[in-house]
């Protein structure tokens, strides 16, 4: 029986795409209104703190703001680098267990400015752990287990792999770019703070996952709102590489069920059991959103333009969670049929919010990163 209270949680990155789904899912929210799967039955408080890139978004999480905002929901718009403004995070709110999603997680964006990279998933990283540790008063001589550290973290860090095989948690790491680099970084200060301090951790790595509230920069949203409004679909390459695919609800489940009942300095890998090489997947994408738009898939295929590959771009990523599946008995709840069929109405039904995120640097980004390819 765990000993864990979490009843005072800090959420880092719960403005961003699976930092907000998860919020939404413990209060029993969802952005698509499904209920079927909302059996967090989390009864306590949470304090969101991120500091609002590009990428972070409130709206998100506005039904949570409006029910519960004030009484058991609580944000704080800040770095998680700021050493001083977490302490008082964690003193004004007696925190007890922290989730961190918080983290700069585009590859692309990892190439073309590296630095931002290092500074929030390795710095960030950092500074948590370290107020974690001083805060709980964890030791080797005084080892706690009521409170945690729940480290969020990528398959991403274990490097690619060729046509057969998978992740395991005993994969060693082998990182490729600047981003699964710097995540590697931090999961290795997660154990290291395990072993040296004890203090009580759990980390996962996840697959890739979609679903609701995904900046449009990402492969899914990208091609939905660009088949919506008749524009290229740009693919790296010839779109060989594989990726596995999880329903971003159905990875919160595994985030919940871990803090609940992983073992501690454990790491457990969460995946879909789906893979889809990219440009089956676009085909897939441009049959399902042309039919809800009215357009004809074959000249919407018309449209897709291959263009220079990503630097370093790993083959495929594929994870075998076997620990998680038998050790705590989760299971996914989501086909990629319907999840993938939810994804692409919520996207087209909700332009407001899609195109409140579209800002004059997000456009810039997408020029500066695909035209010169």
């Amino acid at each position: 029986m765990s000993s864990r209270k979490l009843k005072n949680i800090l959420v880092t990155g719960g403005a961003g795409f699976i930092g907000s789904n998860f919020i939404n899912y413990l209060f029993g929210m969802s952005a698509t209104g499904e209920k079927a799967f909302m059996d967090s039955g989390f009864t306590g408080n949470i304090v969101n703190v991120d500091c609002l890139t590009y990428a972070g978004n409130l709206e998100n999480l506005a039904q949570v703001e409006e029910k519960f905002g004030g009484k058991r929901y609580f944000f704080e718009k800040v770095d998680i680098c700021d050493r001083a403004e977490i302490e008082r995070i964690f003193k004004q709110y007696d925190i007890d267990t922290v989730i961190h999603f918080a983290a700069e997680s585009h590859v692309d964006r990892s190439i073309l400015g590296p630095e931002a990279f290092v500074r929030t998933n390795v710095m960030g990283t950092f500074t948590l752990l370290d107020v974690a540790r001083t805060y709980w008063n964890v030791s080797l001589d005084n080892p706690r287990d009521d409170v945690l550290f729940h480290h969020i973290s990528t398959d991403e860090v274990y490097g690619s792999l060729g046509k057969t095989g998978y992740f395991t948690e005993t994969t060693p790491y082998d990182p490729r770019s600047p981003y699964s680099s710097s995540k590697a970084s931090s999961d290795h200060l997660v154990m290291a703070y395990y072993h040296t301090y004890a203090l009580p951790i759990t980390l996962s790595n996840c697959t890739n996952n979609y679903g609701p509230y995904q900046f449009p920069e990402k492969l899914l949203p990208l091609m939905i709102s660009n088949i919506r409004d008749g524009k290229n679909l740009p693919v790296y390459g010839e779109g060989l590489n594989i990726r596995d695919w999880i329903y971003v609800e159905d990875h919160n489940r595994a985030v919940w069920q871990i803090v609940n009942d992983g073992k501690t300095g454990e790491k457990y890998n969460i995946g879909g059991e789906n893979e889809w090489q990219n440009i089956k997947l676009l085909h897939k994408v441009i049959e399902l959103t042309s039919a809800e738009v009215g357009k004809s898939a074959a000249e919407v295929e018309k449209t897709i333009v291959h263009v220079k590959d990503r630097p370093g771009h790993d083959a495929r990523y594929a994870i075998d969670c076997t620990k998680i599946k038998k050790e705590l008995g989760w299971e996914r709840k989501m086909t990629f049929e319907q999840g993938l069929s939810m994804t692409v109405k919520w996207y087209l039904t909700h332009p407001d919010w899609v195109n409140h995120i579209l800002s004059g640097e997000y456009k810039n980004w997408i020029s500066r990163n695909y035209s010169d390819r």
